[in-house]
């Protein structure tokens, strides 16, 4: 039986593109199914003292609003194939470029006038309630990305390179061990390398 692994993305992160890119590979050794949603660390941060993301001028609102014109225009499945259009642009190739948007529409078979969504506040709020869903699975303490499998749920895991085949379907199974166990907090490895997206 297929289960739904629902993933809630700040797409601006490159940690996330890697966990997400595992979880496209677990996909493929076990049976679950991803659906997309917005998590925005612009909207997460909101109100803070302190700017964790280093983002004064906001742009992380940005790309999540292009994200929930598309979710909220044609679905979680959309979304996951812009993101995958999106992040292949932007965290592999390094392209941001005024046109990243709309070609990263184009190659996810969407409109580009959902690109105009950049530029405007009328996402917002459902950005502030998808990353509040996100985030009440797990608690307040976390980021992105935020995975749930039924009642379970995580923050993570924060990678620097995807775990591929059998090797991404074994981390996934470790993954929903530790997540089930009650009281289980946190776990953590080594200090964060660069990002490998190969």
């Amino acid at each position: 039986m297929t289960e739904t692994a629902d993933i809630w993305f700040d797409p601006s992160c490159p940690y996330t593109w890697i966990t997400s890119r595992w979880l496209l590979e677990v996909a493929e050794v076990r049976p679950i199914e991803p659906r997309w949603h917005v998590l925005g660390l612009a909207a997460l941060n909101e109100g803070r003292d302190d700017d964790p993301e280093g983002d004064p001028e906001g742009y992380l609102w940005i790309p999540a609003r292009v994200c929930a014109a598309v979710a909220g225009k044609a679905g979680h499945q959309a979304l996951g194939r812009f993101y995958t259009a999106l992040g292949t642009r932007f965290h592999e190739r390094g392209e941001m470029e005024a046109r990243t948007f709309t070609d990263a529409l184009t190659d996810a078979g969407l409109p580009e006038e959902l690109a105009a969504a950049a530029e405007s506040a009328e996402y917002d709020d459902a950005i502030r309630a998808s990353t509040a869903e996100g985030i009440g699975r797990v608690g307040p303490h976390i980021g992105t990305p935020v995975i749930a499998v039924g009642e379970k749920a995580f923050f993570g895991p924060v990678m620097s390179r995807i775990p591929r085949g059998e090797d991404a379907g074994r981390l996934w199974d470790a993954t929903l061990v530790v997540a089930a166990v009650p009281g289980f907090h946190e776990l953590k490895g080594r200090p964060h390398a660069e990002p490998d997206f190969s």
